[in-house]
């Protein structure tokens, strides 16, 4: 069963959230590669939205992309993202934000490990939360 969707407004978000997370979740910022936390990490556990606390990627599915960020080559089901087109800065990528409160992520690719699914989930460590297993 889905988890239902959280409707916070801007104001919330903005007291929930710290300045660089809401630039990266709510305004589809970006962190500045090879800077994150968890872009080189390799501790067993589960990544979730930082600004919900919804399940989106497990360390089972992450690897070293060299891209700069976090990457990952499945979702951790269908609960945890949906993507849509991103036409900003005079280009087309896929965006990927939470299934269950609509937050920016970052982007999908096809261009992952050829021996998997073939897709690059290239996400924001700012908006991930890790618990180790």
């Amino acid at each position: 069963m889905d988890n239902p969707a959280v409707n916070n407004s801007e104001k919330d978000w903005k007291k929930i959230l710290t300045d660089e997370e809401y630039h990266v979740l709510r305004e589809a910022g970006t962190e500045r590669p090879f800077t994150g936390k968890y872009t080189d990490q390799d501790t067993k556990g589960n990544y979730y939205c930082k600004a919900c606390g919804n399940l989106l990627f497990t360390s089972e599915t992450k690897y070293h992309s060299g891209c700069g960020w976090p990457a990952f080559y499945d979702k951790a089901g269908n609960s945890a993202v949906e993507t849509r087109i991103d036409q900003s800065h005079g280009m087309t990528r896929i965006e990927v934000l939470c299934k269950k409160c609509h937050s920016h992520l970052g982007h999908v690719f096809d261009d992952g490990p050829p021996d998997k699914t073939g897709i690059r989930y290239c996400i924001n460590s700012v908006s991930l939360d890790f618990k180790d297993e």
